[in-house]
């Protein structure tokens, strides 16, 4: 794990403005159900937000599959 990855929900925000804080906080809460559980990281009771692997989840979250269509 490459440690200077890891962000705090209000750095992560700040980083993504399509983000709020109460936005990633509702994920992080039902992280269980949505599976982001792989992104996050708790040490003495403060999350910390894997970025490489958060990018992952969000990219999985597309609605519709990637191609590589090209017009």
């Amino acid at each position: 794990m490459d440690y200077t990855e890891l962000r705090t929900v209000k750095q992560l925000a700040l980083e993504a403005p399509f983000l709020t804080e109460n936005k990633l906080r509702w994920w992080i809460f039902h992280s269980d159900q949505n599976g982001l559980k792989p992104a996050l990281i708790k040490v003495s009771g403060r999350v910390y937000i894997d970025r490489t692997e958060f990018n992952k989840w969000l990219d999985s979250q597309r609605m519709a599959p990637k191609t590589d269509w090209v017009a």
